[in-house]
């Protein structure tokens, strides 16, 4: 006999509040929302017809993704592309990411080879940008390059150092969006090829050293 009881379906304030974090989570990953932008509970309550509640729950939960910050007295606000946590988490990628990297490229066997020219040949076939997804990059391209520098991981087989990177990933994601947006004329194809080679040749040392340099020029598109 099923235990109905032990997994209660989600009210409907908690759905709720869960469409409304989803549509302010993807507004502020497309630029809807500008870095330092003050977001206030109250307009986007009225702009969304629901309650002041339903959208502070959802707020928190921005902020605790690193998509907002909660300001003493002063309500939220998007973090402005120069905050210094957008260094430190560059910082912690650079130190760690590189020796999984290297991990990767000594135990990976030939079906993650498979995999990560299958990742690679989508990232750079994938078009970059979308009509109507305004000057970001587009949902789509943005997935396959998250998939892309995963799988050039996985080949560590550690599945703790996986979810270290999974969640770095989310918490640098807007951070990167708005590098990209800062520095047009960056070669990210190149990177990325260059990355997806020297994987594949199992030159741990010139693929590190690629990882690195890549992440790199992220944050500096930040600090320019």
């Amino acid at each position: 006999m099923t235990d109905t009881a032990s997994t209660p379906a989600p009210t409907g304030k908690r759905m709720l509040s869960e469409q409304v974090h989803a549509q302010l989570r993807d507004a502020i990953m497309r630029g809807d929302h500008s870095p330092g932008d003050a977001l206030k509970p109250q307009d986007l309550a009225k702009e969304r017809g629901v309650s002041l509640a339903v959208v502070r729950e959802a707020l928190v939960r921005l902020v605790g993704e690193g998509l907002a910050d909660r300001l003493p007295n002063r309500g939220f606000a998007v973090p402005d592309f120069s905050d210094r946590r957008w260094q430190e988490i560059a910082e912690a990628r650079r130190t760690i990411e590189p020796v999984v990297l290297r991990l990767s490229v000594e135990r990976g066997d030939v079906d993650w080879e498979a995999r990560v020219r299958a990742a690679h040949h989508r990232v750079a076939r994938t078009p970059a940008y979308e009509p109507g997804e305004g000057e970001h990059y587009s949902q789509a391209w943005a997935e396959a390059h998250r998939v892309f520098h995963r799988t050039l991981l996985e080949g560590c087989g550690n599945p703790v150092l996986l979810e270290t990177f999974d969640r770095m990933w989310t918490a640098s994601e807007l951070a990167r969006r708005w590098s990209a947006r800062r520095t047009p004329g960056r070669d990210g194809t190149d990177e990325h090829r260059r990355l997806e080679e020297a994987a594949l040749a199992r030159d741990a040392d010139a693929a590190a050293e690629l990882l690195v340099r890549h992440l790199t020029l992220t944050a500096e598109g930040l600090t320019g």
